[in-house]
């Protein structure tokens, strides 16, 4: 796989006390779900709403005047593939 067939998408990070969105690598499926990619994952500095390797449905929202798709819930085990 090569960077190319991964896109951006924002996963909550828990425990700030604000929110706070992390960006972090992610596969679109065929089903519309984003699998999280394996990267750089400190789970003794953030602890990821998602983790990587888990498939996650999104939806696009505004923040900040621009337009980002955050991860939303686990996709059930149908989307995921």
């Amino acid at each position: 796989m090569t960077r190319h067939d991964s896109e951006t998408i924002y996963v909550a990070l828990l425990d700030e006390g604000v929110d706070v969105w992390r960006p972090v690598e992610a596969r679109r499926l065929p089903s519309g779900a984003y699998l999280i990619l394996q990267q750089d994952y400190d789970r003794g500095t953030e602890t990821w709403q998602f983790e990587p390797g888990t498939v996650v449905m999104c939806r696009v929202e505004r923040r900040n005047g621009r337009q980002i798709t955050i991860a939303t819930e686990k996709a059930r085990q149908s989307a995921a593939g």
